[in-house]
């Protein structure tokens, strides 16, 4: 990975570093076809059969004793594996509508409904909305430490940011719960700008796919294994805790390293294409480690291109990945990328860091002056 930090661009540079990304997003769009509905259909017969393998091996368990911690153990890694690939190369990919030109009305981004508490409705407004849109920028970005996290400097300091050490790994625990109140802006309802009766409103949609998925997960299935309810339902549990842990490492480390920027609301202001890019590029960060890394993490391995290309089937960031960094070389850009580890690594350190208070660093323009 190169070390070389990014420098500003002129206005004339932004222009063709936009011209450059938008003329590779074409050529791409231009090649979608079969392989590319071939690969998604493949990912849902896979969440299918590990969704059914994994079921079955914790309820085998529960009926056989002489396998059961083996089975068991294996069952909820199987259906932990089924809820990642839903949740990340599944759901996130086509609530995003990479898929929408097949004209699959089961891989539609409007009304595709994944499986965690969270409603896709939600998620397609505080994510696919507000995060692409305002990647980053300050009071516009929700994900900038999810209403719960000092990450940046930038973010003003309060006491209660002390507790963050614990904060944060309760809320990996917890994610999809996380994710799916976060629409609801419980800070004003807290703070009196919202009444009860308008929270209950955006609440009931939530409630209802709540409760759907908590009957599904910790009812219907345990109570199928008739007197062994108890040990599908801690099955069930274990898969959902593997899964939101993951995916918070996951998001956390294509938006949290040690690099990454946030920005004022100003910076939006008649935001040409080029500095559209520029801002996605210095707000995201990859993970290295292949083709095992990029599926179990849905692509989001690549995030600066997911960050580019949102709505172009995530299978291709692979092969955009080795152009989009040479444009960014050529421009002065740095392509933030680095292991599971070491990404994670830097995460960490941001949350112990700036549970305290601690200064904004001296940031590098987007847009050279002159």
């Amino acid at each position: 990975m190169s070390k070389a930090k990014s420098r500003a661009l002129t206005p004339a540079e932004l222009d063709a570093f936009g011209a450059e990304l938008d003329a590779l997003r074409a050529r791409t769009v231009a090649t979608l076809g079969e392989r590319d509905a071939r690969y998604i259909r493949n990912v849902v017969k896979a969440v299918r059969y590990t969704g059914v393998a994994g079921r079955g091996l914790l309820f085998l368990g529960a009926f056989v004793h002489s396998v059961l911690i083996p089975a068991w153990i294996a069952g909820v890694l199987l259906l932990a594996l089924s809820k990642i690939l839903e949740n990340m190369e599944l759901g996130h990919n086509v609530i995003h509508g990479q898929y929408d030109w097949m004209g699959d009305p089961q891989l539609n981004g409007k009304t595709y409904e994944w499986d965690i508490v969270a409603t896709s409705e939600n998620w397609r407004r505080t994510h696919n909305f507000r995060h692409h849109t305002y990647t980053n920028v300050r009071g516009l970005d929700d994900d900038i430490g999810y209403g719960l996290l000092r990450i940046f400097p930038e973010q003003k300091w309060h006491p209660f940011f002390l507790l963050q050490p614990i904060v944060a790994p309760v809320f990996a625990l917890l994610f999809e719960w996380g994710v799916a109140i976060q629409d609801l802006k419980l800070g004003n309802w807290f703070k009196g700008k919202m009444s009860s009766s308008q929270l209950w409103r955006k609440f009931r949609p939530v409630g209802r796919k709540m409760g759907r998925q908590l009957f599904k997960d910790y009812v219907l299935f345990p109570a199928l294994a008739g007197p062994f309810f108890l040990t599908v339902l801690l099955g069930n549990m274990a898969a959902n805790l593997i899964r939101n842990v993951w995916t918070y490492v996951i998001i956390f480390c294509g938006h949290f390293t040690t690099d990454v920027e946030t920005f004022p609301r100003d910076v939006i202001k008649n935001e040409s294409r080029g500095h559209w890019y520029l801002r996605q590029l210095r707000g995201s960060s990859n993970i290295s480690g292949g083709f095992g890394i990029d599926v179990l993490s849905g692509n989001l391995s690549h995030q600066i291109e997911h960050h580019f290309y949102p709505d172009i089937p995530a299978n291709r960031y692979a092969e955009l990945a080795p152009e989009v960094r040479d444009i960014c070389a050529r421009y002065g850009q740095q392509y933030n990328t680095g292991s599971l580890p070491k990404q994670f690594g830097q995460v960490a350190w941001r949350i112990l860091r700036h549970a305290f208070p601690s200064r904004p660093r001296r940031a590098v323009p987007l847009v050279a002056n002159g």
